[in-house]
C-alpha cells in the first residue's frame, strides 16, 4: 500500500519505521536528522504535504496539535491539494475532538475518508508496534484503516463516530495526568518521611495503589531520570484539550485544573522537554 507518512518525530518515526517494515511503500513529510533512515531504508522524502498525500492510497497524520493538522490538512499546499479520491486520511494525532468533527467532514467532502486514531503508550509502544489505539471514525473506514493499526498497535478499540477517538485520548490524558501527581505527591511524602522512597513504591507494588505509572514514572522520580518519553509540554497541551472540552460540554474538572497548574509552574521554569514526570521536581524542590 502506498503511504503518505507526516509527522516524523519521537512517536511518528518508530512508527513510520514499522509499516516500511511490514512491507509498505511510504511518502514522507518532516524528515529530520533523526528520521533520515527512513530515506536510507526506501521511504520517499516529500518536500510537502501536498506531495506526500500525491498517489497515497491512506495518508496518516502523526502531528503535534490540532493547528498543526489544520495547516497541513487544509492549509496551501496541504494534503487536501493532492488527495486522490477514495484515499483514507488516519489522523493519529492528539488533537481537539470538536476540530477532528470538522476535519473529517471536509475531507469526505473532498471525496476521502477520514479515521482519527490517537494513540497511548509512549515511544516504546510506538517502537514495539505496542500502541494503545482509540479510534473514531465511520464503520467502512475503521474496517479500512484496521490492518495498518494492528502494525502499529496491540490494542484497538473503536470508539465510535469522527471525534470519538479524540475524546477518549483526551479522557486518557486525564487519568494519567492525574496519576502522575498521585504518584509524585506520595513519593514526595514518603521521601519528606525519611523513608526510601524506592522501598515505598516496591511496598504498594501489587496493592490497590499499584499502577504502571507507579512502575515506569515512580522509577523515574526515584532515579531523578526525567529525560522524555513524552515532553511535559504536550501533557500540557492535552490538559488543555480536556479543559476545552469540558468547557464546550459544560462540565468541570478540578483536578485537571490543578495539575495543568502544576505542569504551567514547571513550564515556567522551562521544563518543557522534560519527561512528564518531571512534576515530581516541583514538589521536591519545592520543600528543600
Amino acid at each position: 500500500m502506498r503511504i503518505g507518512f507526516i509527522g516524523l518525530g519521537v512517536m511518528g518515526a518508530p512508527m513510520a519505521r514499522n509499516l516500511l517494515a511490514a512491507g509498505h511503500e511510504l511518502q514522507i513529510h518532516r524528515v529530520k536528522d533523526r528520521s533520515q533512515d527512513l530515506v536510507d531504508a526506501g521511504a520517499t522524502a516529500a518536500p510537502s504535504a501536498a506531495a506526500a498525500a500525491t498517489g497515497a492510497d491512506v495518508v496518516i497524520l502523526m502531528l503535534p496539535d490540532t493547528p498543526d493538522v489544520e495547516s497541513v490538512l487544509l492549509g496551501e499546499g496541504g494534503v487536501l491539494d493532492a488527495l486522490k479520491d477514495g484515499a483514507l486520511v488516519i489522523d493519529m494525532s492528539s488533537i481537539s475532538p470538536v476540530r477532528t468533527e470538522q476535519f473529517a467532514a471536509a475531507v469526505t467532502e473532498a471525496g476521502g475518508q477520514y479515521v482519527d486514531a490517537p494513540v497511548s503508550g509512549g515511544e516504546v509502544g510506538a517502537r514495539d508496534g505496542a500502541l494503545t489505539i482509540f479510534v473514531g471514525g465511520e464503520d467502512a473506514a475503521v474496517e479500512r484503516a484496521m490492518p495498518l493499526l494492528e502494525i502499529l498497535g496491540a490494542r484497538i478499540t473503536h470508539m465510535g463516530a469522527a471525534g470519538a477517538g479524540q475524546a477518549t485520548k483526551v479522557v486518557n490524558q486525564i487519568i494519567v495526568a492525574l496519576t502522575i501527581e498521585a504518584v509524585a505527591e506520595g513519593l514526595a511524602l514518603a521521601e519528606a518521611s525519611g523513608i526510601d522512597p524506592e522501598r515505598v513504591r516496591a511496598a504498594l507494588d501489587g496493592g490497590f495503589a499499584s499502577s504502571r505509572i507507579l512502575e515506569l514514572h515512580g522509577a523515574r522520580m526515584v532515579e531523578r531520570a526525567f529525560d522524555p518519553g513524552f515532553r511535559l509540554r504536550l501533557h500540557r497541551k492535552d490538559l488543555r484539550l480536556a479543559q476545552d472540552s469540558a468547557s464546550h460540554r459544560g462540565i468541570a474538572l478540578p483536578g485537571t485544573e490543578t495539575v495543568a497548574a502544576q505542569m504551567d509552574e514547571a513550564l515556567s521554569r522551562q521544563w518543557q522537554d522534560l519527561d512528564h514526570s518531571a512534576l515530581f521536581r516541583l514538589l521536591i524542590e519545592d520543600t528543600r
